[in-house]
């Protein structure tokens, strides 16, 4: 009995010690970025004392800056709890309309890769993150078909390339738990969600029930909490650790900062950008966006510097690496990073302005000679032509794979061919809803601006049979923003004698993005109401029309008599 009171008592001393110890010690700063609800900041607040816990709050309304400011002031952070939607790749936001803050997963790569802010992130033990998707394991980026296919021309064999790509594909695959996990280094306990996370009131109820529950050494013991993960089962939370120096992630997270750690100068930059060009073409590829993005971050001032130049030079001279970049460009699946892939060559000082016409015009060639385009294919020929450069390639080009196909005459329109654009206008009218989507496409990037040409679609549209179809040329149409009276007095007759709602609507939405001084006049209000297709659902882009309209008619203060629509 003796001993059993000797031990209480000692236990009794020592937990009194404890106490003491705790009582003393520096409050635990709780900071918190709130880019949407606060309910999850205030479940924390609400349960935790204050003496023992401060709250920081990083975000400062209306100023853009806020996590850089946070920064300069040194806030040292024990636990971070991130509120906000994300976007399952990019950025934290907000669905509040008078909320503009927002935080870009960049820029916290940026500051964690920089240890600028070594007292934000440093020191944490707990990462919470209140958003979808979080934590999850998907990749968001896919190894290409041409990536083991430079693999076999590097001398894999096509099982060994195949298995080689898998590995590239776990290492560049950038899901959003892997960014979590680079920019939250060697924190030992990160939560998120894997899938779907709760809205800002079921979150707050399921901490509430939580910090009820837990002991209070538990929260920042940076020890994974079993209760937390079982209040929030139902909702795929889970829990991981930050990248240490022994993960195998380590070596791809070190690379990753050399990118965006401001402590580099650009010049050292580009000269691991050299290190990666002299790699195998696959992993070049798989880091392509991110020198892409690299040299578009550099200033003219950076540019200029004479070690920019010099290594920057050191990359033009090798033309080893050209050789392999050019031939794996040429081999790409998708025009759209060929064309990418041919801009930075120029960029490097691999190709002239005259070379890069020249590569660009080889792969619109290239997809001539497919049976077919899709609209991006087309799309990317308008837009690389837009200040009308590659014209003079166009008469180098084969001749379509397939004479008469629409999507052909559609690329040659793009490159300035009259005969090309004549076929994009006659294909507004068609019958084919593919061959209308083309010719939307191309009219996005050369719209209609002679009243002529205007007229004669206009007329075509008209006689269209099928209503479908013809309510998806009008659609196209609207985007034209129509500025004639003649064409709209013919839409005007069509409203008035067509079938089809759909087709009304379509009316409604070229007239809503029309002149309405040319369409607000008693007798087209009139005619809308009288012709007007009744449909379900209640009000619709029609109804809009008309009371727009009205109002528009309605008599100046110098007079005039406002216009009564009529009922059905």
């Amino acid at each position: 009995m003796a001993m059993s009171t000797k031990a209480s008592f000692l236990l009794l001393l020592l937990l009194a010690a404890a106490w003491g110890a705790d009582a003393r010690a520096e409050p635990r700063t709780v900071c918190t970025i709130t880019v949407n609800s606060a309910d999850e900041k205030e479940a924390f607040r609400r349960y935790l004392p204050d003496e023992n816990y401060r709250f920081v709050e990083l975000v400062e309304r209306g100023r853009p800056d806020w996590l850089a400011s946070a920064c300069r002031q040194d806030i040292r952070c024990d636990l971070l709890v991130i509120s906000g939607h994300f976007d399952g790749s990019t950025v934290f936001y907000s669905d509040q309309l008078d909320v503009s803050e927002y935080l870009p997963v960049e820029e916290m790569e940026r500051v964690a890769c920089s240890d600028s802010c070594p007292g934000l992130f440093a020191p944490l033990k707990e990462v919470y993150l209140f958003g979808c998707n979080t934590l999850n394991a998907e990749a968001v980026r896919f190894p290409s078909p041409e990536v083991a296919r430079s693999l076999v021309r590097a001398g894999y064999s096509p099982a060994d390339a195949e298995r080689r790509a898998r590995i590239l594909d776990q290492r560049h695959g950038e899901s959003s738990r892997d960014r979590m996990r680079r920019i939250f280094r060697n924190v030992p306990v990160i939560y998120g969600f894997s899938s779907t996370a709760p809205l800002g009131p079921t979150a707050a109820s399921r901490l509430a029930r939580y910090f009820q529950s837990a002991p209070a050494t538990e929260l920042g013991s940076g020890r994974v909490s079993s209760r937390l993960l079982g209040q929030f089962a139902a909702e795929s939370m889970i829990a991981v650790s930050g990248i240490g120096d022994s993960d195998p992630h380590a070596v791809y997270r070190r690379e990753v900062c050399q990118f965006l750690d401001d402590r580099r100068s650009p010049a050292e930059k580009l000269r691991f950008v050299h290190e990666i060009l002299g790699r195998e073409m696959a992993e070049v590829r798989l880091y392509f966006e991110r020198i892409e993005k690299l040299f578009a971050s550099f200033s003219e001032s950076e540019r200029r510097a004479p070690a920019f130049v010099e290594a920057l030079g050191e990359i033009t001279r090798d033309d080893v690496a050209r050789e392999r970049y050019l031939r794996f460009a040429a081999d790409a699946d998708h025009a759209v990073i060929r064309a990418r892939m041919i801009r930075l060559a120029g960029t490097l000082g691999w190709l002239s302005p005259t070379g890069q016409r020249t590569e660009l015009a080889r792969m619109i060639g290239d997809l001539l000679a497919r049976k077919s385009m899709n609209a991006a294919d087309i799309s990317l020929v308008c837009t690389l032509n837009k200040d009308r450069e590659l014209e003079q390639e166009r008469n180098r080009l084969p001749p379509p794979g397939e004479a008469g196909n629409v999507s052909h005459a559609a690329v040659l329109a793009c490159l300035g061919s009259a005969d090309g654009r004549a076929r994009m206008l006659s294909a507004l009218a068609s019958d084919d809803g593919d061959d209308v989507e083309i010719a939307r496409v191309y009219l996005a990037h050369q719209p209609i601006t002679d009243v002529d040409e205007l007229r004669t679609v206009v007329r075509a549209i008209t006689r269209m049979t099928r209503a479908g179809t013809q309510a998806q040329a009008l659609e196209a149409l609207a985007r034209q923003r129509l500025t004639d009276r003649e064409s709209l007095d013919e839409l005007a007759g069509l409203f008035a004698t067509t079938q089809s709602v759909e087709v009304q609507r379509a009316i409604a939405a070229v007239f809503i993005r029309a002149d309405v001084q040319l369409l607000a006049r008693p007798e087209v209000v009139r005619a809308l109401n009288r012709h007007r297709l009744k449909s379900s659902g209640g009000d619709d882009i029609i109804d809009v029309l008309i009371r727009r309209l009205q109002v528009s008619a309605a008599p100046s203060p110098s007079g005039g008599i406002m216009a009564v629509p009529e009922r059905l």
